[in-house]
């Protein structure tokens, strides 16, 4: 629509002033004011020697008697609102409900890989990692949207130091305990071992520095840290006892992880381990050290020094030869793009990595790997609670699955509060509670900027009104229902004009293409969930100010407002459905 209007700005500044004008400034007009479009006239005032107001009147006057598809405008200073004729808007409306895929563009032949989740197996998910997986699971759908062939990946971090601290608190102190004797998930059994480390391990150092020794020779010399240590030594060894353990508690959290995901309604086209990509990070670091790209100091260590690149020195490999989480990542990258030859790949990864990622692009162009550059980190702000940050270390995390359940209770109690659950068998109050209560969650966090810091309020995500999703639901809802009852499904022809509420309606549907593109472009889903509310916001002060099935309302009117409305869910569906929520037919 932009671009009409520019056409025909142009050849009025053509014909009034005998120029060509460049980069003409179009934009929506400010809802203060009449029209659809703007031409900010300020710019071409050395072309047409004229003021701001002359300028904007003899530009306007050309379009409304050249142009059939301009009724009118007006100037304000030097600014020329144009308004276009219903017809228009109409055939705009008409365009939009013949195509489907309206907003989705076509394949654009690029592959893109988007990396989230992430989790270690020493733990269960909690908040912080339901924000990476919904982070990366509707940047995923945005970016496939925008017309990629989208590979949606998960790197486990199945080994290292902190797997082997769950292992030997389990050995030391769980007296054989399992899933099935416990009745916990695997992943929650396993975490309990994780924070039951951290005590026994605070306790040594305690008698330690007690005994007269410095802290920090506690925290190395601690005899619970030490064997940890040698447990990484041995599994990197691959002696039998300790990675037949390994294997046993890792598939207790696997079972565990795939429960959380399910319920969140995350997935992933293909899962690598650590356990198997660290080995090729290991001989990427033998390929650096022949290159000298890396150097090897006395103990043994292998580093890269980037001090010239204005960073510092980083460590690939320990002094034990075990690997470090750069190492691997080195080796997982290679991996994927020898498997795959993507145009891009993105890291879905907490802010506190920024460096780390930055450190990873340039090791691998000092290595000769050119697709390097199409590396992206999406680094997002962490999430906070009202008493302040988690530790899982600690055990002072929000678990993912007991956050989950909350909000599908929450979402139940509320809506039987207001009456929403009435006449819904068991099973279709459940559904409903978990479409109401895990969209709540989800919207609350994607609505949110993601490179912004967030403060999670549950009380705040679940209200039925404001910016939500359990509003945009029950609009989604709403629509549904007057659908069911005019048992049609409308008529988008139009008898008289159509009203200047419907063209808002409709420009915001339009404007759906766009706000897809913006959002893949700044890898936002926020942008995708503030649209979904402000139509939802400006369909239901719509439907306050025209009844739609009165029966003092003229069929032809009916028909159309409801082909309208129509349109509306639809869109809201599509929106919502890009941040991984659903909208349901019935509230």
């Amino acid at each position: 629509m932009e671009q009409i209007i520019k056409n025909c700005c142009e050849a009025a500044i053509d014909v009034l002033f005998s120029t060509l004008a460049a980069d003409l400034q179009i934009q929506k007009t400010r809802k203060e004011f009449e029209g659809d479009y703007t031409l900010v006239t300020f710019p071409l005032l050395k072309l047409t020697k004229l003021s701001p107001e002359k300028t904007g009147e003899a530009i306007g006057e050309w379009l409304v008697k050249n142009c059939s598809q301009i009724k009118s405008y007006n100037v304000i200073k030097g600014f020329l609102n144009i308004e276009l004729q219903p017809a228009v808007w109409l055939d705009t409306l008409t365009d939009i409900a013949g195509n489907p895929n309206y907003g989705f563009a076509n394949s654009n032949g690029h592959t893109v890989m988007v990396e989230y989740s992430s989790p270690n197996t020493n733990k269960p998910l909690h908040l912080g990692h339901i924000r990476n997986n919904l982070l990366g699971y509707s940047v995923a759908k945005i970016l496939e949207a925008n017309g990629n062939n989208v590979l949606k990946v998960n790197l486990v971090n199945d080994r290292g130091i902190h797997i082997c601290k769950s292992m030997i608190a389990w050995q030391r102190f769980g007296g054989g305990e399992t899933p099935a004797s416990s009745g916990m998930k695997g992943d929650h059994l396993v975490g309990k071992y994780y924070v039951e480390f951290d005590k026994a391990y605070k306790a040594q150092i305690k008698e330690l520095i007690e005994g007269g020794m410095s802290e920090e020779q506690a925290k190395r010399e601690a005899p619970i840290i030490r064997a940890a240590q040698e447990m990484l030594v041995k599994w990197e060894a691959r002696e039998e006892e300790v990675y037949s353990l390994w294997e046993t508690m890792n598939g207790w959290v696997y079972e565990g992880f795939d429960k959380t995901y399910k319920m969140m309604g995350v997935s992933f086209d293909k899962i690598y381990y650590e356990s198997n990509t660290y080995l090729l990070g290991k001989k990427l670091v033998e390929l650096g050290l022949e290159k000298g790209v890396f150097y090897r100091r006395d103990d043994g260590s292998v580093w890269v020094d980037l001090t010239a690149d204005g960073l510092d020195e980083k460590l690939l490999l320990r002094a034990d030869g075990t690997s470090v989480y750069m190492t691997q990542d080195l080796g997982t990258a290679l991996e994927r793009y020898d498997e795959y030859h993507f145009d891009d790949l993105t890291y879905v990864v907490g802010n506190e990595q920024n460096y780390h990622f930055q450190v990873l692009k340039l090791i691998l162009k000092k290595l000769g790997y050119s697709w390097a550059d199409s590396i992206y980190h999406l680094s997002y702000g962490m999430v906070e609670l009202p008493e302040g940050k988690m530790k899982s270390r600690e055990g002072t995390v929000v678990d993912a699955d007991d956050l989950m359940e909350a909000m599908v209770e929450e979402a139940r109690a509320m809506s039987k509060e207001l009456g929403k659950l009435d006449a819904l068998t068991e099973q279709e109050q459940y559904d409903i509670s978990k479409m109401i209560g895990l969209g709540a969650l989800k919207y609350f966090i994607l609505k949110v900027d993601p490179r912004k810091t967030m403060l999670f309020n549950p009380a705040e995500s679940i209200d039925f009104n404001g910016n939500t999703a359990p509003f945009i639901q029950y609009t989604h809802a709403r629509i549904k229902s007057l659908a069911r009852r005019a048992g049609g499904v409308g008529d988008l022809t139009r008898v008289g004009q159509v009203g200047r509420k419907e063209i808002e309606l409709i420009k915001l549907l339009m404007e759906f293409a766009g706000v897809v593109r913006e959002a893949g472009a700044e890898h936002s889903p926020a942008v995708v969930a503030q649209y979904a509310y402000d139509l939802a916001k400006e369909y239901n002060q719509y439907y306050h100010d025209f009844p739609i099935l009165r029966s003092d309302v003229e069929e032809s009117d009916k028909k159309f407002r409801l082909a309208l409305s129509l349109q509306v869910a639809l869109m809201l569906g599509k929106a919502m459905g890009l941040l991984g929520i659903e909208v349901p037919e019935r509230m």
